[in-house]
Protein backbone atom coordinates (compact mmCIF):
# COMPACT_ATOMS: atom_id res chain seq x y z
CA UNK A 1 0.00 0.00 0.00
CA UNK A 2 1.19 3.55 -1.14
CA UNK A 3 1.21 6.15 1.58
CA UNK A 4 -1.27 8.47 1.10
CA UNK A 5 -3.71 6.13 -1.11
CA UNK A 6 -5.95 3.91 -0.28
CA UNK A 7 -7.76 0.94 -2.22
CA UNK A 8 -11.17 1.80 -3.82
CA UNK A 9 -13.84 2.66 -1.62
CA UNK A 10 -15.57 0.12 -0.30
CA UNK A 11 -19.90 -0.47 -0.71
CA UNK A 12 -22.02 -1.14 1.96
CA UNK A 13 -24.44 -4.18 1.43
CA UNK A 14 -27.40 -4.14 3.50
CA UNK A 15 -27.27 -7.19 5.80
CA UNK A 16 -28.99 -8.13 9.37
CA UNK A 17 -27.19 -10.91 10.71
CA UNK A 18 -28.94 -13.29 13.28
CA UNK A 19 -27.60 -12.22 16.76
CA UNK A 20 -25.14 -15.40 18.52
CA UNK A 21 -25.31 -16.68 21.94
CA UNK A 22 -22.97 -15.11 24.22
CA UNK A 23 -21.19 -18.18 26.14
CA UNK A 24 -19.38 -16.17 28.61
CA UNK A 25 -20.01 -12.68 30.73
CA UNK A 26 -18.09 -10.18 32.98
CA UNK A 27 -19.64 -9.31 35.65
CA UNK A 28 -20.12 -4.99 36.00
CA UNK A 29 -22.36 -5.33 38.76
CA UNK A 30 -24.28 -6.69 41.77
CA UNK A 31 -27.16 -5.78 43.55
CA UNK A 32 -28.06 -8.39 46.27
CA UNK A 33 -31.29 -6.76 46.45
CA UNK A 34 -32.07 -5.06 43.14
CA UNK A 35 -31.87 -1.54 42.22
CA UNK A 36 -32.23 0.88 45.04
CA UNK A 37 -35.08 2.66 43.91
CA UNK A 38 -36.88 -0.54 42.85
CA UNK A 39 -35.97 -3.43 44.88
CA UNK A 40 -36.24 -6.51 43.76
CA UNK A 41 -35.15 -10.29 43.33
CA UNK A 42 -30.34 -10.01 42.72
CA UNK A 43 -29.44 -8.16 39.80
CA UNK A 44 -25.65 -8.70 37.95
CA UNK A 45 -24.82 -6.14 35.51
CA UNK A 46 -23.01 -8.11 32.44
CA UNK A 47 -20.59 -7.41 29.16
CA UNK A 48 -21.11 -10.61 26.71
CA UNK A 49 -17.76 -11.73 26.00
CA UNK A 50 -17.56 -11.69 22.29
CA UNK A 51 -20.51 -9.31 20.93
CA UNK A 52 -20.33 -7.11 23.98
CA UNK A 53 -23.96 -7.01 25.16
CA UNK A 54 -24.60 -5.57 27.97
CA UNK A 55 -27.57 -7.42 30.24
CA UNK A 56 -28.79 -7.85 33.11
CA UNK A 57 -28.65 -11.39 34.72
CA UNK A 58 -30.65 -13.03 37.60
CA UNK A 59 -27.88 -15.10 39.59
CA UNK A 60 -28.60 -18.17 41.50
CA UNK A 61 -29.65 -18.46 45.25
CA UNK A 62 -26.79 -18.64 47.85
CA UNK A 63 -23.79 -18.00 45.41
CA UNK A 64 -20.78 -15.50 45.51
CA UNK A 65 -20.65 -12.79 42.90
CA UNK A 66 -17.81 -10.64 42.34
CA UNK A 67 -17.20 -7.80 40.18
CA UNK A 68 -14.98 -8.49 37.40
CA UNK A 69 -15.74 -12.70 37.49
CA UNK A 70 -15.93 -14.00 33.70
CA UNK A 71 -19.41 -16.03 34.40
CA UNK A 72 -20.69 -18.65 31.87
CA UNK A 73 -24.04 -18.53 30.66
CA UNK A 74 -24.45 -20.55 27.35
CA UNK A 75 -26.15 -23.87 27.52
CA UNK A 76 -26.54 -26.42 30.01
CA UNK A 77 -25.22 -26.38 33.62
CA UNK A 78 -24.41 -22.93 34.69
CA UNK A 79 -22.70 -22.44 38.27
CA UNK A 80 -23.58 -19.01 39.38
CA UNK A 81 -26.00 -17.45 36.61
CA UNK A 82 -29.93 -18.80 36.39
CA UNK A 83 -30.87 -17.13 33.15
CA UNK A 84 -29.95 -13.54 31.40
CA UNK A 85 -33.12 -11.58 32.39
CA UNK A 86 -32.89 -9.10 29.23
CA UNK A 87 -30.13 -6.99 27.56
CA UNK A 88 -29.87 -3.05 28.65
CA UNK A 89 -28.21 -0.55 27.16
CA UNK A 90 -25.03 2.25 28.68
CA UNK A 91 -27.83 4.56 30.17
CA UNK A 92 -29.29 1.41 32.43
CA UNK A 93 -25.90 0.64 34.05
CA UNK A 94 -25.23 1.39 37.46
CA UNK A 95 -22.24 3.93 38.38
CA UNK A 96 -20.36 1.22 39.53
CA UNK A 97 -21.06 -0.79 36.29
CA UNK A 98 -19.46 2.43 34.38
CA UNK A 99 -16.80 2.55 36.24
CA UNK A 100 -15.95 -1.23 36.03
CA UNK A 101 -16.60 -1.28 32.25
CA UNK A 102 -13.18 -0.64 31.07
CA UNK A 103 -11.12 -2.98 32.73
CA UNK A 104 -13.73 -5.68 31.95
CA UNK A 105 -13.47 -5.31 28.35
CA UNK A 106 -9.63 -5.70 28.88
CA UNK A 107 -9.51 -8.32 30.53
CA UNK A 108 -12.42 -9.90 27.46
CA UNK A 109 -9.80 -8.02 24.88
CA UNK A 110 -7.37 -10.20 26.44
CA UNK A 111 -8.92 -13.46 26.48
CA UNK A 112 -9.41 -12.91 22.74
CA UNK A 113 -5.58 -12.41 21.57
CA UNK A 114 -5.86 -13.97 18.17
CA UNK A 115 -9.19 -12.30 17.15
CA UNK A 116 -7.77 -8.76 18.38
CA UNK A 117 -4.56 -9.63 15.99
CA UNK A 118 -6.47 -10.75 13.27
CA UNK A 119 -8.40 -7.51 13.35
CA UNK A 120 -5.05 -5.65 13.89
CA UNK A 121 -3.37 -7.21 10.51
CA UNK A 122 -6.24 -7.31 8.34
CA UNK A 123 -8.58 -4.46 8.64
CA UNK A 124 -9.57 -2.41 5.38
CA UNK A 125 -9.76 0.76 4.09
CA UNK A 126 -13.81 2.16 5.05
CA UNK A 127 -13.59 4.61 2.15
CA UNK A 128 -10.81 6.06 -0.08
CA UNK A 129 -10.38 8.58 2.94
CA UNK A 130 -11.11 6.70 6.11
CA UNK A 131 -9.02 3.60 7.08
CA UNK A 132 -10.81 0.99 9.60
CA UNK A 133 -7.27 1.73 12.12
CA UNK A 134 -8.05 5.73 12.46
CA UNK A 135 -11.01 5.07 14.33
CA UNK A 136 -8.84 3.45 17.13
CA UNK A 137 -8.29 5.90 20.05
CA UNK A 138 -4.78 7.59 19.69
CA UNK A 139 -4.09 6.14 16.14
CA UNK A 140 -3.75 8.96 13.89
CA UNK A 141 -2.68 9.38 10.80
CA UNK A 142 1.13 9.02 11.70
CA UNK A 143 0.40 5.68 13.53
CA UNK A 144 -2.05 4.50 10.98
CA UNK A 145 0.92 4.19 8.67
CA UNK A 146 3.39 2.79 10.95
CA UNK A 147 0.75 -0.09 11.42
CA UNK A 148 0.43 -1.04 8.00
CA UNK A 149 3.79 -0.80 6.73
CA UNK A 150 5.05 -2.67 9.82
CA UNK A 151 1.70 -5.82 9.03
CA UNK A 152 2.71 -5.53 5.24
CA UNK A 153 6.59 -6.09 6.42
CA UNK A 154 5.74 -9.02 8.97
CA UNK A 155 2.56 -9.55 10.83
CA UNK A 156 1.69 -8.92 14.35
CA UNK A 157 2.27 -12.09 16.17
CA UNK A 158 1.05 -11.01 19.57
CA UNK A 159 0.00 -7.88 21.46
CA UNK A 160 3.23 -7.38 22.89
CA UNK A 161 4.74 -7.70 19.71
CA UNK A 162 2.55 -4.59 18.12
CA UNK A 163 3.12 -2.87 21.47
CA UNK A 164 6.84 -3.35 20.60
CA UNK A 165 6.99 -2.48 17.08
CA UNK A 166 4.06 0.57 17.26
CA UNK A 167 4.52 2.07 20.47
CA UNK A 168 1.01 1.79 21.66
CA UNK A 169 -0.89 -0.62 23.69
CA UNK A 170 -3.46 -2.71 21.70
CA UNK A 171 -5.45 -3.56 24.72
CA UNK A 172 -6.11 -0.43 25.66
CA UNK A 173 -6.80 1.04 22.09
CA UNK A 174 -8.97 -1.99 21.10
CA UNK A 175 -10.76 -1.95 24.59
CA UNK A 176 -11.59 1.74 24.28
CA UNK A 177 -12.81 2.07 20.96
CA UNK A 178 -15.43 -1.14 22.32
CA UNK A 179 -16.24 1.51 25.60
CA UNK A 180 -16.76 4.01 22.97
CA UNK A 181 -19.15 2.23 20.87
CA UNK A 182 -21.40 1.18 23.98
CA UNK A 183 -21.20 4.65 25.14
CA UNK A 184 -22.12 6.44 22.42
CA UNK A 185 -25.45 5.75 21.21
CA UNK A 186 -26.23 7.33 18.06
CA UNK A 187 -23.46 9.28 17.72
CA UNK A 188 -21.06 6.89 15.76
CA UNK A 189 -21.96 5.17 12.93
CA UNK A 190 -19.16 2.50 12.53
CA UNK A 191 -19.30 -0.38 14.62
CA UNK A 192 -16.10 -2.36 14.83
CA UNK A 193 -16.82 -4.90 17.58
CA UNK A 194 -20.63 -4.15 18.94
CA UNK A 195 -22.38 -6.02 16.87
CA UNK A 196 -26.01 -5.61 17.99
CA UNK A 197 -26.58 -1.98 17.26
CA UNK A 198 -27.47 -0.33 14.08
CA UNK A 199 -24.87 1.03 11.66
CA UNK A 200 -22.22 0.06 9.20
CA UNK A 201 -20.56 -3.07 10.91
CA UNK A 202 -17.54 -4.75 10.43
CA UNK A 203 -17.70 -8.05 9.32
CA UNK A 204 -14.74 -9.28 10.77
CA UNK A 205 -15.27 -13.14 9.50
CA UNK A 206 -14.85 -11.42 5.95
CA UNK A 207 -13.12 -8.13 6.72
CA UNK A 208 -15.97 -6.25 4.98
CA UNK A 209 -18.27 -4.26 6.14
CA UNK A 210 -21.90 -4.32 5.77
CA UNK A 211 -25.56 -1.88 6.83
CA UNK A 212 -27.86 -2.92 9.39
CA UNK A 213 -30.42 -0.83 9.81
Amino acid sequence: MVRGQYKKEMRFPKKNKPQKFENYAWVLDYLPYGYPDKPDEPIVQGLGEYQFLLMEMIPKPDVDIQLGERVYIGRGKRDKIDHVRRMIKYDHLTPTAKAELLYVIMEAVKMQEPRFIRFLNECPPITTKLHTLELLPEIKTKYMWKIIEEREAKKFESFEDFKERVGKDPIRIIAKRIEKELSDDKKDKYYLFVKWKKGIILDEKNMAYYLKE
